[in-house]
C-alpha cells in the first residue's frame, strides 16, 4: 500500500492532511514527517496534495509528477500497472475547430466549438457527438486526439464533435428546463446546417453526465448517452450534497429517469470511478435501468472523479456504443 509522506523535520506544521478525495484524510507525524497510507484497491493513479496548517494551505509532493486540474495543480501517483491509453500515441486524423452560435431558449445564443476531421466538408453527412463541458474534454481528456485515432484506424467513421460549455454550469447542468430546451433547439439547428442521418450521441462527466442522460431521455434524435461519473443525486442514498442549491431539482430529475418509458433505440453507457463518491449513486441507477429493460452498459474504472480518469475510460465503451448506434445507418 502506498504511503504518502511530506517531510517536516522542524515540525513547522501543527497538522497536515492528504487532499485526495474519498481516500484522503488526516496524516500522522512519524519520524520527522507526515504520513498517510492509502489502499490501492480500485485506484491505479491518485491526484493529491497536502493541506498544511490549520488553514490547509496546499503543498505538492516534491518527488511526484504534477498534473493540472480544474482545482489547480496536483501531484499524481501511479500504481505500477497503470498505463495511459494507447490512442494517445497512435496515428490520428487531424481536425479543425470552428465557433458556432446556436439558437437558445436562454437569454443569449449558445456559443459552441465544433471539431471537424480533415477531409470532411460541411455538406458531407456525418454523425455528431455532443460533449458537455467541451473545454474539459478537449483540454484534459484529449477528445480530439481520441476521435482522430479512431477515424485514422477505421474503427469509427468520420464524425463531428460539438464542444459545449456552460457559463452558468451549476445552474444549467442541474436539470435546468431552459438549458434542456436549448440543447434540443441547438441540435435541430445543427442538423439543418450539417447533414446527418445517424443518431446523435451525447456525452458528459459529473453534472455533465447527468445532463447528457436528461437530454437523451427527452430527445428521440439521441441514440447514445455516455455518462462518466454522473451526479445522479438521490436523497434516499446520500444527502451529503444537499446543501447544493439545485439538489432538490436534481433528485426530482433522477427519480424521473427511472420512471421514463423504455426506448429500445437508445444505447446508454455509464462509467464511474470504483472508489469515488458518485459510485454509490451510479451503480444502483445503472442496475435499475437495466432491470427496467434499458440497453445499459456499466463499468467502474480504477480512478477517482477527475479528467484523466474520464480520458482513460473513453475506451472501449464509447466507441462500442457509437458503432452500435451508427452502424445501423451505414
Amino acid at each position: 500500500m502506498p504511503t504518502f509522506r511530506l517531510p517536516d523535520p522542524d515540525r513547522r506544521w501543527s497538522q497536515v492532511s492528504l487532499d485526495a478525495g474519498p481516500v484522503g484524510g488526516p496524516c500522522r507525524f512519524v519520524d520527522g514527517g507526515w504520513e498517510r497510507t492509502v489502499s490501492p484497491d480500485g485506484i491505479q493513479r491518485l491526484e493529491f496534495a497536502f493541506g498544511v496548517g490549520r488553514r490547509g494551505r496546499r503543498v505538492l509532493h516534491p518527488d511526484y509528477d504534477v498534473v493540472e486540474t480544474d482545482f489547480g495543480p496536483r501531484s499524481v501517483w501511479h500504481r505500477s500497472d497503470y498505463r495511459e491509453p494507447g490512442w494517445l500515441s497512435a496515428p490520428a486524423t487531424r481536425g479543425r475547430l470552428t465557433t458556432l452560435e446556436l439558437p437558445s431558449a436562454l437569454a443569449a445564443p449558445l456559443a459552441v466549438r465544433m471539431w471537424t476531421p480533415s477531409g470532411l466538408r460541411s455538406r458531407d453527412p456525418a454523425p455528431v457527438l455532443w460533449c458537455h463541458d467541451g473545454s474539459g474534454y478537449l483540454d484534459h481528456a484529449r477528445i480530439d486526439r481520441w476521435a482522430g485515432s479512431h477515424i485514422a484506424a477505421g474503427t469509427l467513421p468520420a464524425f463531428r464533435i460539438v464542444l459545449a460549455d456552460a457559463p452558468r454550469r451549476m445552474q444549467w447542468y442541474s436539470g435546468s428546463p431552459g438549458y434542456l430546451r436549448t440543447v434540443r433547439r441547438a441540435l435541430g439547428a445543427l442538423q439543418e446546417r450539417f447533414p446527418s442521418d445517424a443518431p446523435v450521441a451525447v456525452a458528459g462527466a459529473s453534472l455533465g453526465g447527468l445532463t447528457s442522460m436528461l437530454v437523451g431521455m427527452r430527445d428521440p434524435r439521441v441514440g447514445v448517452v455516455f455518462s462518466q461519473s454522473g451526479s445522479f443525486f438521490d436523497a434516499r442514498i446520500d444527502k451529503s450534497d444537499n446543501a447544493f442549491r439545485w439538489f432538490d431539482r436534481i433528485t426530482r430529475e433522477v427519480a424521473g429517469i427511472s420512471a421514463t418509458t423504455v426506448r429500445n433505440d437508445l444505447h446508454i453507457g455509464m462509467v464511474c470511478g470504483a472508489r469515488e463518491g458518485n459510485e454509490r449513486l451510479n451503480t444502483p441507477l445503472a442496475l435499475g435501468l437495466m432491470n427496467s429493460g434499458w440497453d445499459v452498459a456499466y463499468e467502474r474504472f480504477n480512478d477517482l472523479h477527475n479528467w484523466t480518469g474520464w480520458r482513460d475510460s473513453l475506451d472501449p465503451m464509447l466507441p462500442n456504443l457509437l458503432r452500435e448506434a451508427w452502424s445501423a445507418v451505414g
